[in-house]
């Protein structure tokens, strides 16, 4: 081996840099390889939310942790924009108003507060908005961030700890000896490692494949919008009817549609068909197929020979997922519609991010049974951003202790063998589940 480290970690987003944290602030050395920059998928593209709110109950304590650590992250790191205004929940139509202002419940149950609000009570919180409201839940300790600037700040802290972070570094490997992983091979040299982490977010099936483990997961493509600056509209993360909003502080607003998302078709579409056809039947008005470059490239990586086959990852690098336009005006359409105020604003950027999505949107956390000293932390399925930290906290338990403070039973990698997906698929429609 070229190099040695306790813990090898696949994947520079925020799963992989709050694991590098974590583990690095305990003393263990670990090494975290990112093909591209840090942060360069998913993690600077999501919509920013650190929701406790409409957390399905595997997920409330966790999150409730992961909460805290935000707050205490933004007092210690760079500034990453961190705004406690809550989030406020207000649906249009009677079903998905009866799923929320039940899930007030699940609030209750775990001292959360949410507040349960009438129309009017939207209204002033909302004070311009001609949005037909039946009511809101509003959890005031939830807040939001900029992803990007988040994680690369706690990357910065994580180098500072002692992790050793190479960038445009490709994992195109992980060896094995007896049934364990000894380390891992990059486009570089091989790195002697203990554990291996694979946090690589949509690319995790791809990376599961090289131990020929078999991980379920598709991506979804969402666009979202930044506007021009304005005044002051909310402080809240928002979840309306059409759309969903943040302001940032320069007085930007980022504007995403929830259940507004396109497919790219891959050969995972194919090999993972008996566990996403209900989903896609499910969702089949709100998730739009598409063939492209993704199914291409795919079909490229089987050529023997072929750079591709050589190198799996050698055109992922620096790929910017195609915005859907149509959704990026349609959204600006929307908020004009339901802030008449923003009629002046303009988009001033768009851009799209790659979502891993498994077949239960459940994320797939800790080890399996399958080789030891194998981690996941990975399919988080669009509400990844907020679980970060404590999903950083996790794996460092992981590796110190082999135990995890919180039941992650139903998270493991394990469950599509043993096929219990059905006890956690009542979570509901992919467009009930904002991003996070």
């Amino acid at each position: 081996m070229d190099e040695q480290t306790d813990v090898a970690i696949i994947g520079g987003g925020i799963a992989g840099i709050a694991s590098a944290y974590y583990l690095a602030r305990a003393g263990v050395k670990v090494t975290l390889f990112e093909k591209g920059e840090i942060a360069s998928e998913q993690s600077s593209r999501a919509w920013g939310f650190i929701r406790q709110q409409r957390r399905d109950p595997t997920e409330m304590p966790m999150m409730m942790h992961s909460n805290q650590l935000w707050q205490q992250l933004a007092k210690e790191l760079d500034d990453f924009e961190w705004t406690q205004g809550g989030v406020l929940a207000a649906p249009g139509d009677e079903p998905t108003w009866e799923t929320f202002s039940t899930w007030v419940k699940v609030s209750d149950a775990f001292g959360l507060e949410t507040r349960l609000l009438t129309k009017s009570q939207v209204q002033e919180m909302l004070p311009n908005s001609t949005g037909n409201y039946l009511g809101g839940i509003y959890t005031p300790s939830d807040g939001h961030a900029e992803p990007g600037k988040a994680t690369r700040a706690i990357a910065k802290a994580a180098e500072k700890a002692g992790a050793c972070i190479k960038t445009f570094h490709q994992v195109e490997g992980i060896e094995t000896a007896g049934g364990k992983v000894v380390g891992v091979v990059t486009d570089r040299g091989r790195v002697a490692a203990s554990t291996v982490l694979i946090a690589a977010g949509a690319h995790s099936a791809k990376v599961a494949r090289m131990l020929d483990l078999r991980l379920p997961m598709l991506a979804m493509r969402p666009t979202v919008i930044q506007t021009t600056p304005t005044k002051r509209i909310t402080y809240a993360g928002v979840w309306a009817p059409d759309i969903s909003i943040r302001q940032k502080p320069d007085g930007t607003i980022y504007v995403g549609r929830s259940g507004a998302a396109k497919y790219d078709v891959r050969l995972d579409s194919l090999r993972f068909a008996k566990e996403f056809l209900p989903v896609h039947v499910k969702n089949r008005q709100i998730l739009q197929a598409k063939l492209g470059r993704p199914l291409l490239n795919d079909l490229k990586s089987l050529v023997p020979g072929s750079e591709l086959h050589a190198h799996p990852f050698a055109e992922a690098v620096g790929i910017e997922p195609q915005p859907t336009v149509a959704v990026a005006y349609e959204g600006l359409r929307r908020l004009h519609r339901l802030f008449p105020e923003t009629s002046d604003l303009r988009i001033q950027r768009m851009w799209a991010g790659v979502i891993d999505q498994t077949p239960d949107h459940v994320p797939v956390i800790g080890p399996t049974s399958a080789v030891s000293g194998l981690l996941f932390a990975t399919g988080l399925s669009g509400k990844g951003f907020g679980l970060g930290p404590v999903i950083g906290e996790i794996i460092r338990d992981l590796v110190l202790t082999g135990e995890s403070p919180f039941d992650i039973t139903p998270m493991s990698f394990d469950r599509f063998a043993n096929g219990d997906l059905a006890t956690i698929t009542h979570q509901g429609d992919l467009a009930a589940r904002a991003q996070a």
